[in-house]
């Protein structure tokens, strides 16, 4: 199994700035995906940042210049840091794996598998 054990967020004021953490365990040999998602009230739960293989990131428009998100180089460690923070970014946020599971020698032995963390509330005042 992956554990997925998120710290950071809390309260902050209209343009403030938050840490998000995401640390990552378990018995995955490699990592497709990592990401944060957020859900506000009301609303569906969307990606706000990612990161693929290879190392690329994506954005949400809505935080592109304001939100950043890198990991270690060991994969271990999801961070998303929040600048010049908005009440609309008031939500609860959730990292995401997409690990390869099995036995990393036979493909045909591994399989994809895709793990939450707790989630963590971050409340922007105006």
């Amino acid at each position: 199994q992956v554990q997925l054990v998120q710290s950071g967020g809390g309260l902050a004021q209209y343009g403030g700035s938050l840490t998000l953490s995401c640390a990552a365990s378990g018995n995955f040999f490699s990592v497709s995906s990592m990401g944060w998602y957020r859900q506000g009230p009301g609303k569906p739960r969307a990606l706000v940042a990612g990161i693929n293989s290879g190392g690329s990131t994506n954005y949400a428009d809505s935080v592109k210049g304001r939100f950043t998100i890198s990991s270690d180089n060991a994969k271990k460690t999801l961070s998303l840091q929040l600048n010049n923070l908005r009440p609309e970014d008031t939500a609860v946020y959730y990292c995401n794996y997409v690990v390869r599971m099995g036995n990393p020698r036979d493909i045909l032995q591994s399989y994809e598998a895709e793990f939450w963390g707790q989630g963590t509330q971050v409340t922007v005042s105006s």
